[in-house]
């Protein structure tokens, strides 16, 4: 048999290797040739062809004379692997649409894939992956430097000061760690100095956090203009983000108190059990329970943690924003927990290279401050807050913008992922064709 697709044209090649010439042994005997022109001999050898003949791509079936109402038979299938399957409604053949009402693009019945996804702005209109979300928040960056790094210097210049007008004049004057370098230390001495570092890394840390909510709350908006392909200036940020600057502190004290009240909830047993007298105990399930109370915390804290672009962009109130965030992260939690834990690593490792040697700096400058850093202890003099309060600055500005976009990335990643939120973004960037309905759909 013929193994060529489609329909053999006259004077091809014979199948299964038959010769020139010969006939086929399974043809009857006298049975005349269908093409044989009159006059001619019945035995000569093979049939003849008539010398013109249409060329083989022109070549089509025969056809006789149709009965009335009889279609036409189809045409043979063209080049390829076989015939593309009829449009369906959407474009895509048998499918009632494409991805998010595409058309499927010529030859997309062969080995074509989808449509590429409109790209206005800093990331394209689709479910990101990580390197995209990644790489939108330093796009933004780099294209909106201007405003972003402004918003960026204004919240880090304001937040290193708070910290270092705390560390100079209230944790260095009532807070003592010298104990935990004291080898002759008593127990209730490292408890206490224990306690003072504990109590001054989590007001620095409390410090640092409201900079980096306000931070957020500011760069939300140029974050979400950067995807439509937007510029917005400082001001621009500021007025749209100023009707809920409050709501969004509350947002950020209850966030806190959730996550403190879980700490303490945690370790009251075993302060209640030291209290009764068994001290080791009594500290052995204070630790414990604080663990299990801070993995609870942390869960829910990343549970809540798009809330603050949820109360930013869609005017939510603080609980409106909460509950928002949970539907969004449910089902999502170890990606939206991995994606902004690599974000934090990154976004550190830059900072540290810049803080690091201002850090140096600031010990050779201070004299006892070096020491104090070396010797990990809380007691600073001035020259080392300041010096390395610039390079925390310079830090701050490189970790606010990446930690804040990736955070407004994944809250659009994720509406995309489960609201269709591309549809709605790409006619806001006013993309032609973007979405549309096709005929019959």
């Amino acid at each position: 048999m013929n193994d060529t697709p489609g329909w053999a044209s006259p004077g091809s090649a014979p199948s299964d290797g038959q010769e020139p010439g010969t006939s086929d042994p399974a043809e009857p005997a006298g049975r005349p040739d269908p093409v044989q022109q009159p006059g001619t001999d019945p035995q000569d050898s093979g049939p003849k062809w008539s010398k013109e003949q249409p060329p083989p791509a022109q070549w089509s079936a025969p056809t006789g004379p149709q009965a009335p109402g009889q279609t036409p038979p189809p045409p043979p299938p063209g080049p390829g692997w076989g015939a593309r399957p009829p449009a369906g409604p959407g474009g895509y053949g048998g499918h009632s649409g494409g991805h998010h009402g595409y058309g499927a693009p010529a030859g997309y019945g062969g080995w074509g894939g989808p449509p590429p996804a409109a790209k206005p702005g800093v990331i394209p209109l689709r479910p990101l992956g990580v390197g995209e979300i990644l790489d939108g928040a330093v796009s933004t960056m780099r294209t909106y430097w201007r405003t972003v790094l402004g918003i960026s210097l204004t919240v880090a210049i304001v937040t290193e000061i708070l910290v270092i007008l705390v560390q100079g004049f209230v944790l260095n004057d009532r807070l003592s760690t010298e104990a935990l370098n004291d080898p002759n230390a008593t127990l209730s001495e490292l408890t206490r100095a224990t306690g003072d570092a504990l109590i001054s890394s989590s007001v620095i840390l409390l410090i640092s956090v409201i900079g980096a909510i306000a931070a957020t709350a500011l760069l939300t908006t140029v974050t979400s203009r950067a995807v439509l392909g937007k510029s917005v200036t400082t001001g621009e940020a500021w007025r749209d983000a100023r009707p809920q600057v409050l709501r969004l502190f509350g947002l950020l004290f209850l966030l806190l108190l959730m996550t403190f009240g879980l700490l303490l909830a945690g370790a009251v047993p075993g302060i209640l059990v030291a209290a009764s007298g068994s001290g080791d105990g009594g500290a052995a399930l204070a630790v414990l329970g604080i663990f299990g109370g801070g993995i609870v915390a942390l869960w829910l804290w990343f549970r809540f943690s798009l809330a603050s672009p949820a109360l930013m962009l869609e005017k939510q109130g603080i609980l409106k924003a909460l509950s928002r965030s949970a539907r969004l992260v449910r089902g999502s939690w170890w990606r939206v927990f991995g994606i902004q834990l690599l974000a934090a690593i990154i976004a550190n490792i830059v900072a540290a290279i810049v803080v690091i040697p201002f850090t140096f700096l600031a010990g050779a400058l201070s004299g006892d401050g070096a020491t104090n850093f070396l010797n990990g202890t809380t007691e600073f003099g001035w020259t080392f807050l300041i010096i390395s309060g610039v390079g925390s600055v310079i830090g701050s500005m490189i970790t606010f913008p990446i930690t804040a976009g990736v955070t407004v990335l994944l809250y659009i990643d994720q509406r995309i992922r489960r609201e269709a939120l591309d549809l709605e973004l790409a006619r806001a960037a006013g993309v032609q064709g973007y979405g549309a309905d096709t005929p019959g759909s």
